[in-house]
């Protein structure tokens, strides 16, 4: 498990608000395409960035499910959407959602799929939630798109492959279109985004990615400390030199019940 110190959570927060990830945001919300008075599921909720927005899209009129089993995330999601009588957080699995069948016009997960055990069973039991004619969308980043300059591969290749320990599945949204399909899913589109840079922004998603990797690398023990600093350290004077270069695609794929 993943633990965030002061810092860690500074920078996550500043992240989660900065440029690359509301693109990355706007891609989940626009394969949605919420519409006032819809019921919507945002599965793995989060901080409940996407669900406010997904309020304030589908109104008063409408309703906004956020499900999460982790507490501690819900408690800024409550926050931050308490202004919207119409939102309402549940504690959660993906593949256990606390939803009766064929309740909700359309659900979204981002970010979350990669992380679960058995992802046809979450794909089943968002399928299980939707109403005829509903829809879901999965937004994950496919971890093979990942280009990351580096003058020392084989340290850098370390710390990728440490990384991958901290999921279950690297190629989310190349394994999603059978699975939907299998269960009975009609796939309507995969759309993407590319978050690319040539500078380390301060609220990019390459600095975020950098400490926790950096992070996970050493509560795991999977890189020894000084490789796993040696390695930030590599990136952030290639950033002071004008050299960094970093670049990986978020995919959201879309289906619909029929």
């Amino acid at each position: 498990m993943l633990k965030f110190d002061a810092e860690t959570t500074r920078l996550l927060e500043i992240a989660y608000q900065g440029g690359d990830i509301t693109r990355r945001r706007r891609l989940s919300f626009d394969t949605v395409d919420p519409m006032p008075g819809e019921t919507i599921l945002d599965i793995g909720s989060g901080n409940g960035m996407l669900t406010a927005e997904l309020a304030r899209a589908v109104g008063p009129t409408g309703r906004v499910i956020g499900v999460d089993p982790s507490e501690d995330m819900r408690k800024p999601a409550i926050e931050r959407c308490g202004s919207f009588a119409w939102v309402e957080f549940k504690d959660g699995l993906a593949d256990a959602l606390p939803l009766g069948d064929e309740s909700v016009d359309k659900a979204v997960s981002v970010q979350v799929f990669e992380y679960l055990d058995n992802i046809p069973a979450a794909v089943q039991d968002a399928c299980r939630v939707l109403k005829r004619g509903g829809r879901l969308v999965v937004s994950d980043i496919h971890f093979d798109s990942l280009v990351w300059f580096t003058e020392d591969q084989a340290r850098m290749d370390r710390m990728v492959a440490a990384w991958d320990d901290h999921f279950t599945e690297r190629r989310v949204p190349a394994i999603l279109p059978p699975l939907m399909r299998k269960t009975g899913l009609v796939v309507e589109s995969v759309n993407s985004v590319t978050i690319s840079d040539h500078v380390l922004k301060p609220d990019g998603l390459a600095i975020m990615m950098i400490r926790l990797m950096e992070n996970y690398a050493i509560q795991t023990g999977l890189v020894s400390e000084d490789e796993a600093t040696a390695w930030r350290a590599e990136q952030e004077q290639l950033a002071a030199d004008g050299r960094f270069f970093f670049s990986i695609t978020q995919f959201a794929v879309s289906a619909r019940k029929p």
